[in-house]
């Protein structure tokens, strides 16, 4: 269904925006809250791509074919956000330079782009449908 991954795709947004603002911050501790917001963020990468498949299927089925080729560079972009992120999860401290690092990654730029292409083509294909009936 397409709320499954528009609400992972918000969960990850969310994430990457309190990163900026944690990024920001100069801290040098734990952070338990931008510890909350990675973990929620790595569990809407789990999957992402069968989600988003399943999503794409429900809204458009005629454009699956279509969507296929990208779905594949949807889930190396979501593989490699999360061995980012689950590799900042693993430090005792997450402090500010580390986020601004994990912030200015090539990965999780090109996730956050991915989502939104799909996001706008579910939303429009949506839309469409909505118009029709």
């Amino acid at each position: 269904m397409a709320t499954d991954f528009l609400d992972r795709s918000d969960a990850i947004e969310e994430c990457y925006e309190f990163m900026l603002a944690y990024a920001g911050q100069g801290l040098f501790e734990e952070g338990g809250e931008i510890r909350r917001h990675l973990e929620r963020a790595a569990a809407a990468l789990s999957g992402l791509k069968q989600c988003c498949s399943t999503a794409i299927l429900d809204t458009c089925p005629e454009c699956a074919d279509a969507c296929a080729a990208f779905l594949s560079v949807l889930e190396r972009d979501a593989q490699d956000s999360l061995a980012a992120v689950t590799m900042v999860l693993s430090q005792r401290a997450i402090n500010s330079q580390l986020i601004d690092n994990l912030n200015g990654s090539i990965h999780l730029r090109a996730l956050l782009t991915d989502m939104f292409l799909i996001g706008e083509i579910l939303n429009s294909n949506v839309s469409a449908s909505v118009i029709q009936s």
